[in-house]
């Protein structure tokens, strides 16, 4: 007699063999249909764990299910009379049968993890370990591609964790190779995770990133990542778009990203993941991102799981999904609106586009001018030049350790390293982090490993601000240069400022007004120095910036020249000078109305405001006070009852103000923008002259 515990276990047993039954079944059917199938899907096989019948929501066709339980009950009368052995040890035999298969299996690698290991040793490490046979290669070196790993399902996380961890097990650093990412990991390690993945290959050792749907938002991991694996298929097709986001997207350096699924060709249920994967793709490439009609489509078919006996059903429909007629205006509808917003981005990059241009223009910004101009004062300052090493890369010259040097560097480098995790900008931060290399053009990808510096960057702000002091003290020269250009004629520029400062010596307006002439020797000159008019000026100002952006190419000038030339300076200036006031004069003019042009916009706005604030404010307290005029909300409560009577005589008390606002404001903007003190000054002179 069996006990309760084995007749349970019997009816386990029972239910796992017609199970199995019926997988096989389903394979000898399915094979030669599915054997060919063009999508380009990884695994091949059958897992020796396949658990798709267990799953909630899958279900096995009724009438293949009774049939193989009364072909199973036949089967074991008939082996009883057979064998003369009663059908309770019939059920024992198969149940040891069954025991030992699944024993011996039990910590066997599943087909997915034999096609991944094949993968990691063509494209990661040749030395890696291989299941039954032999373990990994003693110090097997890594190459530089890295892979993400995408399961569902934190048990399936682990298990892919240990068996990689099984076969990698010897290799070069392999306990540094493998992160983990779920839905338990701090911020502070995600925020380790995202920077370590996301930088350079040869400078950390992490090639495997292993990753619950928690990392499938919000993580750009794409700098030095182009291959991601999905263990299993989410039913959700947003979610799998969104997993794919985390290396299919902007800023990636690889012309191509790979995102790899499995699926086993002999299991038909999995016939609907590739019909998914496909259908997503297709409506990503129309649409440029996944449909909602698509999501919905698939939520609404497989809201019942799936039936073996409905898969060609189930398949079609999500096929059809987009082709469904009576979603036809709404496609067209999700088309246009994305056409729309493509061309709303694409015009406002565009004009961000010309705004950038502008700005170059304006500020006549080029970035060697601006590498020469740090260059130059760091060489002031008594620091090496800007020099790019063999990468591409600067090495910033600044040296701490140095004699004498400033100690306000220290804080002016720290712009320049890692920011701490913790936000402690202190001693032992700057002692372990590292000064980054830097360089004048945005990276191609996510990089922490450089720092970009433009205009605003602290060093920047530090190393210019040298050359935004007064030129000259009481005329008297400070700042001078010279130039060689192709053109045949010595030409001399005078570089002036002009500044306009309102009350409290408020900057107002600043600009660079310039005087050129031809340059002639004392002895030859007759009456000073003639300045060009506007298209020899033109010509001129041409001239000085390319030579500027030509610095490399300049001789130095021989001792007769640089002689002359040191001895006419003073008298130069002389000569230029009335006629830099005089351009300063016509720009202060036309600077003067610009900033009256500003002040009158700026003032009327603040009137409209003022205005309409105070309409606003008059037509709340009419509507509360009129006794007839219900409230939005109950006012028997007694705190908003308290807290509408407080707004109602704050609205009375700015009332009683808002018209001396009205004068007083719009005239403190315009007397903000009265031009009080104004100063025309030279700041440098430029020799352009011709090569020998």
């Amino acid at each position: 007699m069996l006990s309760n515990l084995q007749q349970r276990l019997f009816s386990s047993i029972e239910s796992f063999a017609r199970t199995l039954e019926v997988h096989k079944r389903s394979i000898e059917k399915a094979t030669a249909k599915d054997q060919n199938h063009p999508l380009s899907l990884l695994t091949e096989g059958l897992s020796r764990d396949s658990d798709m019948a267990e799953l909630e929501g899958v279900h096995t066709d009724d009438e293949d299910t009774d049939e193989v339980e009364k072909a199973y009950h036949a089967e074991i009368e008939s082996a009883s009379e057979a064998t003369g052995v009663s059908p309770s040890e019939r059920r024992k035999a198969l149940l040891d049968q069954i025991t030992d298969i699944t024993s011996s299996a039990r910590y066997a690698p599943d087909a997915r993890i034999l096609k991944l290991l094949d993968w990691m040793r063509k494209h990661q490490c040749e030395g890696l370990g291989t299941p039954g046979s032999q373990a990994a290669k003693a110090g097997a070196e890594w190459s530089d591609n890295r892979v993400i790993i995408f399961t569902e399902y934190e048990t399936t996380l682990r298990y892919i964790r240990d068996m990689l961890q099984a076969f990698i097990a010897g290799t070069e650093n392999a306990d540094q190779r493998i992160e983990i990412f779920y839905g338990a990991t701090p911020t502070d390690k995600r925020e380790a995770i995202k920077h370590a993945f996301n930088t350079d290959p040869t400078k950390h050792p992490v090639r495997i990133l292993l990753a619950t749907d928690a990392a499938r938002e919000g993580l750009n991991l794409q700098a030095y990542c182009q291959h991601l694996f999905h263990f299993d298929i989410p039913w959700n097709p947003s979610r799998l778009e969104q997993r794919n986001g985390r290396i299919d997207r902007k800023l990636q350096p690889a012309d191509e990203v790979f995102c790899h699924y499995f699926r086993y060709i002999q299991r038909r249920e999995d016939r609907i993941l590739a019909t998914i994967v496909r259908k997503t793709e297709t409506i990503k490439e129309e649409l440029g991102s996944l449909s909602q009609i698509l999501e919905n489509k698939v939520f609404s078919t497989l809201r019942r799981g799936i039936r073996r006996s409905e898969i060609d059903t189930l398949t079609a429909s999500i096929e059809d999904a987009s082709d469904d007629s009576e979603k036809q205006a709404t496609i067209a509808d999700e088309l246009e609106t994305q056409r729309e917003r493509n061309e709303e981005l694409k015009l406002q990059i565009d004009a961000l586009q010309r705004q950038l241009d502008q700005s170059r223009k304006s500020l006549h910004f080029k970035t060697s001018a601006f590498k020469t101009a740090l260059s130059s004062s760091l060489k002031l300052s008594g620091f090496p030049e800007l020099v790019e090493n063999e990468t591409g890369e600067i090495d910033f010259p600044v040296d701490l350790s140095a004699r004498n040097i400033d100690p306000t560097w220290s804080t002016t480098l720290d712009s320049l390293r890692t920011p701490p995790k913790d936000g402690k900008r202190n001693y032992q931060w700057r002692k372990d982090a590292a000064i980054r290399p830097v360089t004048f053009t945005p990276p191609d990808t996510i990089d922490n490993e450089t720092v970009q510096l433009h205009l605003g960057h602290r060093i920047s702000q530090r190393l210019l601000s040298r050359f935004l002091s007064q030129g000259f003290v009481h005329h008297d020269l400070s700042r001078a240069c010279f130039a060689q250009s192709d053109d045949k004629i010595p030409r001399v520029v005078l570089l002036g400022k002009l500044g306009l400062y309102g009350p409290g010596a408020s900057r107002l307006h600043e600009e660079i007004i310039t005087v050129t002439a031809r340059w002639l020797p004392e002895n030859e000159r007759t009456s000073g120095l003639t300045p060009y008019a506007r298209d020899a000026e033109a010509r001129t100002m041409q001239i000085l910036e390319e030579a500027m952006f030509n610095i490399s190419g300049t001789d130095e000038l021989s001792p007769q020249v640089h002689k002359q030339l040191t001895t006419c300076m003073a008298a130069d200036v002389e000569a230029l000078l009335p006629h830099l006031q005089e351009r300063g004069e016509a720009a202060q003019e036309a600077a003067q109305k610009r900033l009256e042009d500003r002040a009158r916009i700026e003032s009327d706005a603040m009137t409209n405001i003022l205005e309409a604030q105070k309409k606003r404010v008059l037509t709340a307290l009419k509507k509360h006070e009129d006794p007839n005029q219900p409230l939005l909300f109950d006012i028997e409560a007694a705190d908003e009852k308290k807290q509408l009577e407080e707004n109602m005589r704050y609205w009375r008390k700015w009332l009683e103000g808002v018209d001396l606002e009205l004068e007083r404001e719009p005239a403190r903007i315009r007397d903000f923008y009265q031009v009080k003190t104004t100063r025309i000054e030279p700041v440098g002179l430029v020799y352009l002259w011709p090569h020998d």
